[in-house]
């Protein structure tokens, strides 16, 4: 009986230890790439991914402002030390409700430059996946879930 329950034990303690939310390891540089992100000009003309600029110029600061904002969610979240993925989601989440208020001012182009200024600051932290969030920005739904 002795060594079963030594046995359970183990066994949950590697349950337990496989379940545990994935943190996401902040790069030592982290700060100064937010600080980077949030000082360049953003909205601009961007050949390297074919974007040719905001459409509608007096939206540049509001939505500067609005990813700006984004990255400060993320800055202050990696200086944490312990953020998970899931935390990361949920500011990804919130960044894009900021959005809001100009969607239907945007057009695909700026929406899609949007979700790539995300996947920058993803990038920063090591992000692998928004949780669905950006598919649900661009198209509405999260084409990879099932119906």
């Amino acid at each position: 009986m002795r060594k079963f329950s030594k046995l359970f034990f183990g066994f949950a303690i590697i349950l337990l230890t496989a379940c545990e939310q994935k943190q996401t390891k902040r790069p030592a540089i982290a700060t100064d790439k937010f600080e980077a992100f949030k000082i360049k000009q953003k909205f601009t003309p961007d050949s390297t991914i074919f974007y040719p600029g905001i459409a509608d110029e007096s939206l540049r600061p509001i939505l500067s402002n609005k990813i700006n904002l984004a990255a400060s969610d993320f800055e202050n979240l990696a200086q944490s030390g312990h953020a998970t993925d899931s935390e990361y989601q949920d500011k990804i989440m919130v960044g894009l409700q900021r959005f809001r208020d100009v969607y239907p001012q945007l057009d695909t182009e700026d929406r899609e430059r949007i979700c790539h200024y995300f996947e920058e600051l993803m990038d920063i932290v090591s992000l692998d996946s928004s949780g669905g969030h950006l598919n649900e920005f661009m198209y509405g739904f999260d084409p990879t879930q099932k119906i």
